[in-house]
């Protein structure tokens, strides 16, 4: 008897102890596996039985909204003007993790960060149904249209900042998507599987990351920075003035964008290289520097460091390592391995146009609890100082050259000083160019900096440039904000 009833009791024993691996390894190890299976209708309830905040403009327009759903899910998720704002939005999706503020501010809108605890502790007191807080934005709609306008449907993105604060006023992605197709509840799945099949895909947010793309001449405006941090050049330093030039120890020829000389001298200064955008001087003079001086002044820029406004930004990149006279020459002029974000290129021009001291970019004004409660301000954050006062002022003289008489005139605005660089970036033999803007406008007292970037050479393959298709896009943003 004793023997059979040790029998039973060591059965139930490996009984229980495999139900507690089982529910171990469920609990524990399978909880995100489980939580993003399609099959898991219960983890897709529970992530709508708080109504999740809005995320408003910042004019107080409600864009993102959460009404109460006609399904066995208590709310769905609305986008207002959704390829608008999605590139600042992102989306929200039961089963993906959620992009752009909906994830970087997820805690927030979805009630749960340590913020509220609070406002938790009162919903179950007083019996309330839970409600996320809300995120009210630092982008203006009327220049976000603008942005979108103007792109029309290019492949490219845009970004505004006030170089001031730091707030971000625009940012557009193209192609775009409708985010609502995404928070479907039945067909989300399949709409974010379509949106990332596409040759293009729509979901890269090209304004702040996606394969980054060469900056070409707005690299210039870095060099230029380093060139006169150095102590040893001034604007009037000058080069030889080749039509031709063979870069240092190989075989390999560049010329300026017409193919002609730069300027009518024999030689050509920095300012007029900046100003009439010339490769061969800048090759010269990114050789006598060397690939640290120019590495160090990128990053004092923001080059190869992580950003977060409060939605990841990828670094933009300066290439590592101990570059020979020939591959500096070419990073002088934005080629080689150089590769950027809009969102870097705005800072470079916004920090100029504000006397040298780079702000924080931001997309948050503030978290509003449902009680009406602000529980996150965030005001204007110095990054820091990548050039004084004095080179800024240089920079910026030949900048408004450039836009008044050089290589971006199509940034000119009647009656307003503009201050702007031009850029047009190869990617390889038969390859599409790359198109640049960045400037700020007005010059002495900026309002907006601006960045537009067009992949696929704005559909003219190798025969478009920054000038004829990126600066005119520039133009109707800085003018939106001019305009008010």
């Amino acid at each position: 008897m004793n023997r059979e009833l040790k029998r039973i009791s060591a059965l139930v024993l490996v009984l229980f102890a495999s139900l507690f691996v089982a529910s171990s390894i469920i609990q524990v190890f399978q909880t995100d596996n489980l939580a993003a299976d399609a099959r898991n209708q219960r983890a897709k309830a529970d992530q709508y039985a708080i109504q999740r905040g809005q995320i408003l403009t910042a004019d107080g327009k409600a864009i993102v909204t959460s009404p109460k759903s006609g399904d066995t899910y208590q709310f769905d998720r609305k986008y207002a003007d959704g390829p608008l704002y999605a590139a600042v939005t992102g989306y929200y999706n039961p089963i993906g993790a959620p992009t752009g503020i909906e994830g970087a501010l997820n805690a927030e809108l979805a009630g749960t960060s340590s913020a509220q605890v609070l406002d938790r502790l009162q919903n179950i007191v007083t019996g309330q149904d839970p409600k996320g807080a809300s995120v009210q934005l630092t982008i203006e709609p009327k220049v976000q249209k603008a942005a979108y306008d103007a792109l029309g449907n290019l492949q490219g993105a845009v970004v505004a900042i006030e170089p001031s604060t730091g707030k971000v006023l625009a940012m557009v992605s193209k192609p775009s998507f409708d985010p609502n197709t995404i928070a479907d509840h039945s067909k989300g799945i399949a709409a974010y599987d379509a949106l990332s099949a596409k040759a293009v895909n729509p979901l890269v947010n090209r304004a702040i990351g996606g394969k980054l793309n060469p900056p070409g001449s707005t690299f210039k405006l870095i060099t230029t920075s380093a060139a006169l941090a150095s102590g040893k050049y001034t604007p009037n330093s000058t080069f030889s003035n080749p039509p031709i030039y063979t870069l240092p120890g190989t075989t390999t020829t560049i010329h300026n964008a017409d193919g002609e000389y730069c300027g009518a001298s024999k030689t050509a200064s920095i300012a007029t290289a900046v100003k009439l955008s010339c490769n061969i001087p800048m090759a010269q003079l990114g050789a006598k520097l060397g690939s640290t001086a120019l590495r160090d002044e990128a990053e004092r820029f923001g080059f190869d460091r992580p950003l977060s406004i409060p939605v990841p930004v990828t670094p933009s990149v300066y290439p590592p390592g101990d570059l020979n006279s020939a591959e500096t020459s070419q990073t002088a002029f934005g080629q080689y391995e150089v590769r950027t974000t809009p969102m870097q290129m705005a800072m470079v021009a916004a920090t100029i146009g504000n006397g040298g001291t780079e702000m924080k970019p931001n997309l948050v004004q503030k978290v509003v609890s449902p009680s009406l409660e602000t529980l996150q301000s965030f005001s204007p954050t110095v990054l820091g100082n990548p050039i004084t006062p004095k080179i800024a002022s240089e920079v910026k003289a030949m900048m408004v050259a450039g836009v008044a008489s050089g290589a971006a005139t199509n940034a000119t605005i009647s009656g307003v000083t503009v201050a702007g660089k031009t850029g047009t970036a190869q990617n390889g033999t038969g390859q599409p160019y790359t198109l640049w803007f960045t400037g700020f406008a007005p010059a002495d007292n900026p309002k907006v900096a601006v960045a537009v970037v067009l992949e696929n050479g704005g559909g003219l393959g190798q025969s478009g440039f920054g000038n004829l298709v990126a600066a005119p896009i520039a133009k109707q943003v800085m003018e939106a904000v001019l305009n008010g």
